[in-house]
C-alpha cells in the first residue's frame, strides 16, 4: 500500500483530504502536538503523530519513522486578516515549517512525491485571472509567508525532490473556522434562527470578490496534482469564476428561516484587501480536474452544518 503522510490533518482542507484518500492507502496523520484528532470520515483509519514543524529534528525523526511515498503538506497558518497582528506567526509556520519539512524528506524520502500547498494570495492585484505565470506580488503578510512557500517548493524541485505546487484560491464548506466570511455569515444566521442571537447580521466588506470553489472539489484538484502533476510546476486550484461577497450573502439570507438585518462591523474589515482575486483554472483542467459542487449546493451545505452545531 502506498504510505501518504498528511500535515495539517486537524485543519480544515486537511479533514476534507482524509476523507477523500483511497481506502487502500497506509495514511499518516500530523497534528500539532496536544491538538485533537479529526472528526471528520476518514480521520479513524489513519496512523495519527503529533509533530511540530517548527521542531527541526523532531520533523526530521517524524519522517524517517514515515518514510512516505506520498506527502500533503497543508499545515500551516490559514488566516489572512491574523496575519497583520502577528506577522511574524505565518512566516515562522508557513516558510520555516516547510523547509524543516522538505530537509528532512531530502534527507529520509527522497523519493517521495510532495504537493506543497501555498495559496492564491501570493498573486498581485488585477482585474483579470490569474495565471500561474502571473506577477507574484503578496499584499498581506500571510500572502508573503505563502511566496516563501512557493519559492521553497520550486527550488526543492531544482534540487531533485520531486515537488508540485498547490495554489488555492478561496474555498469553503462544512468544517471552516467561522472567522472565514461564508462560514461565519452560516453561524450567525444558525444562530439568529435558534434564538440565541438578536436577528443582526455583522459582516466586513462585501464588496470584494472572490473565486469561490467547495472545498471537496479542492482536495480533488490536490489528488490530480500529486497523481499528474509536472514536477516543480504550479497550479491554481479555483473555479474561475469570481463571486461578490454580498451577492453570496445574499444567496445565504434567501435561506434563512427567519428576517435578519445586515449591519457593517469595522472590526471584521481587513487593513488591505484585493478588490478583485479570480484564477484561470486552465493547467489544472489539463490534469483531468473538473469541479463538480456548485456554489448552491456549497452554500446549503454550510449552513446545514451550522444548523446542526447551533444549540
Amino acid at each position: 500500500m502506498p504510505r501518504v503522510l498528511v500535515t495539517g490533518a486537524t485543519g480544515f482542507a486537511g479533514s476534507h483530504l482524509l476523507e477523500r484518500l483511497d481506502a487502500g492507502a497506509d495514511v499518516i496523520a500530523w497534528a500539532r502536538p496536544g491538538g485533537r484528532h479529526g472528526a471528520a470520515p476518514g480521520a479513524g483509519r489513519a496512523a495519527w503523530r503529533g509533530v511540530d514543524l517548527l521542531d527541526r529534528d523532531g520533523v526530521q525523526h517524524a519522517v524517517a519513522e514515515a518514510r512516505p511515498d506520498l506527502v500533503y503538506h497543508l499545515a500551516g497558518a490559514p488566516h489572512v486578516g491574523s496575519s497583520f497582528d502577528n506577522p511574524a506567526e505565518p512566516l515562522a509556520i508557513n516558510a520555516l515549517g516547510t523547509h524543516h519539512l522538505l530537509t528532512a524528506i531530502e534527507r529520509a524520502a527522497p523519493e517521495a512525491r510532495l504537493v506543497i500547498v501555498t495559496s492564491a494570495m501570493v498573486y498581485g492585484p488585477s482585474d483579470d485571472p490569474h495565471a500561474e505565470t502571473s506577477p507574484m506580488v503578496p499584499g498581506s503578510p500571510y500572502g508573503l509567508s505563502k511566496l516563501a512557500q512557493d519559492r521553497l517548493a520550486a527550488l526543492a524541485a531544482i534540487d531533485g525532490l520531486r515537488t508540485v505546487i498547490a495554489r488555492p484560491f478561496n474555498h469553503t464548506g462544512a468544517r471552516q473556522d467561522p472567522s472565514f466570511a461564508i462560514p461565519g455569515f452560516a453561524q450567525q444566521i444558525a444562530r439568529i434562527e435558534a434564538g440565541l442571537a438578536e436577528p443582526v447580521l455583522r459582516v466586513g466588506n462585501l464588496d470584494a470578490e472572490r473565486d469561490l470553489s467547495d472545498v471537496r472539489d479542492v482536495v480533488d484538484g490536490y489528488a490530480a496534482i500529486a497523481e499528474r502533476g509536472v514536477r516543480g510546476e504550479a497550479y491554481n486550484v479555483c473555479s474561475g469564476t469570481a463571486h461578490r461577497i454580498g451577492d453570496l450573502l445574499e444567496q445565504l439570507l434567501t435561506r434563512s428561516r427567519v428576517n435578519v438585518r445586515v449591519e457593517r462591523d469595522e472590526a471584521r474589515v481587513r487593513p488591505i484587501e484585493l478588490k478583485r482575486l479570480v484564477g484561470d483554472n486552465t493547467r489544472l483542467r489539463a490534469l483531468g480536474w473538473t469541479p463538480r459542487v456548485s456554489i448552491e449546493t456549497m452554500l446549503d451545505d454550510v449552513l446545514e452544518y451550522w444548523r446542526t452545531r447551533t444549540t
